[in-house]
């Protein structure tokens, strides 16, 4: 189990403790790591309680490619800094490879019909981004479907092959048609110049994703690197072996060696510290281990609304938002739409600092974003039961 002394240090590392209020988006990304985006308000929330960044100033950045969405790690879509587009797509280039070898596979599709495609789709995105239905119809008969086959696969034509190749190769990008996060509603356009140049290596790109990943994450096991990055074991263990890291004493974490120092220094702060996060946030998903931010006494406490047994410790993420106090889960927090108010469950006695931290986070989301989904299908009404069962958990 983790100790308090490294929760506060996650923390810490992640930004949690007011080091970062007034840094850029791009900043706060290259410090804290990726941020994980599903179409909900994952990313807004994370920048908001790390550097106090409103809505409009992060769309801004995003417009002006200071940030963007990218494929990156496991072919999973994140929110990255400008100086790691790069990375981000050669790192991620695996999932549409695979897909399509898969197409290539059991579907029928030929190199070479996805390679002509993409051509086709290039050519359509010079102008003003184009969503899907609009590239099918501009593309005509490049654009081939897979019939039955194809369905019970999930891929029901070959453009999605070819648009995540050219995604992948930075030829086009994807573009929020409303310039939100958080709503999964997307064009295409060319991407000119690409960000793809000189990373061709894959060896040298999963390097530098594992120098990134043990700057935002460390102490982390090799366990939680696999996880983030997708890399095999043995793959995991030559790479971490090229980096100067050195072993927590009793543990199987590992850290740079030049913030072992720091981090040898470093003590809890004495006041609690408040933050209002998405369940994807990196404080968890960067190591994927709910257990290490529990305090032992709410490992076994049991998740509301769950079924009987159901504790929080056993959970492999958080089963709402989280409330984070130096690292550690303190509670679980829902937006209810039907009276603009955080709803709210705190794993012990509140005090003047988490109510302002709560009416702050609440202002935020009422006025900037309208909700706080969890996905791009949350919605309110799916998310009723979960604002009643913490209305109704004991304290």
């Amino acid at each position: 189990m983790a100790t308090d002394k490294l929760r506060a240090w996650w923390a810490h590392r992640q930004g949690l403790d007011g080091t970062l209020h007034g840094s850029s988006a791009a900043a706060v990304l290259e410090r804290t790591g990726w941020m994980r985006s599903v179409g909900g308000s994952a990313p807004y929330l994370g920048l908001f309680a790390r550097a106090r960044l409103d809505r409009e100033t992060v769309d801004a950045d995003v417009a002006r490619l200071a940030i963007h969405e990218l494929p990156s790690a496991r072919g999973c879509t994140y929110l990255l800094p400008s100086a790691d587009f790069e990375l981000g797509l050669t790192v991620g280039a695996a999932a549409p490879a695979g897909e399509l070898a898969a197409a290539e596979k059991y579907l029928g599709v030929t190199q070479a019909e996805i390679e002509q495609l993409c051509i086709v789709v290039a050519d359509l995105l010079d102008g003003e981004p184009l969503a899907p239905t609009a590239i099918k119809d501009a593309a005509g008969s490049a654009v081939r479907n897979l019939g039955e086959a194809g369905r019970k696969r999930g891929t029901t034509t070959t453009l999605p092959l070819a648009l995540g190749l050219l995604q992948a190769r930075g030829d086009i990008r994807r573009v929020p048609v409303n310039g939100r996060l958080d709503q999964q509603r997307y064009g295409y356009v060319r991407w000119t110049p690409s960000p793809r140049g000189g990373l061709s290596d894959m060896d040298t790109a999963r390097t530098e994703l594992a120098k990134r990943y043990f700057s935002w994450a460390a102490p982390a096991s090799l366990k939680h690197f696999r996880w983030f990055s997708g890399f095999t074991a043995a793959s995991a263990k030559k790479i971490a072996e090229q980096l100067t890291l050195v072993p927590l004493d009793g543990t199987d974490l590992l850290m740079p060696k030049e913030i072992a120092d720091e981090f040898a220094a470093f003590t809890v702060p004495s006041q609690p510290s408040y933050a209002l996060l998405a369940g994807i946030d990196g404080i968890h998903l960067l190591h994927r281990e709910m257990r290490r931010l529990l305090a032992d006494a709410d490992v076994e406490r049991p998740v509301p609304g769950g079924r009987v047994g159901e504790t929080l410790g056993g959970q492999a993420d958080p089963p709402s938002h989280v409330i984070v106090d130096r690292g550690r889960i303190a509670g679980l927090w829902e937006f209810d739409t039907e009276t603009g108010k955080i709803v709210h469950k705190f794993f012990g006695d509140e005090d003047a600092a988490l109510r302002e931290t709560i009416a702050r986070t609440e202002e935020f989301v009422r006025d900037q974003l309208g909700d706080a989904r969890s996905f791009s299908l949350d919605s309110p009404k799916s998310r009723a039961s979960r604002v009643a069962d913490l209305r109704l958990s004991p304290r």
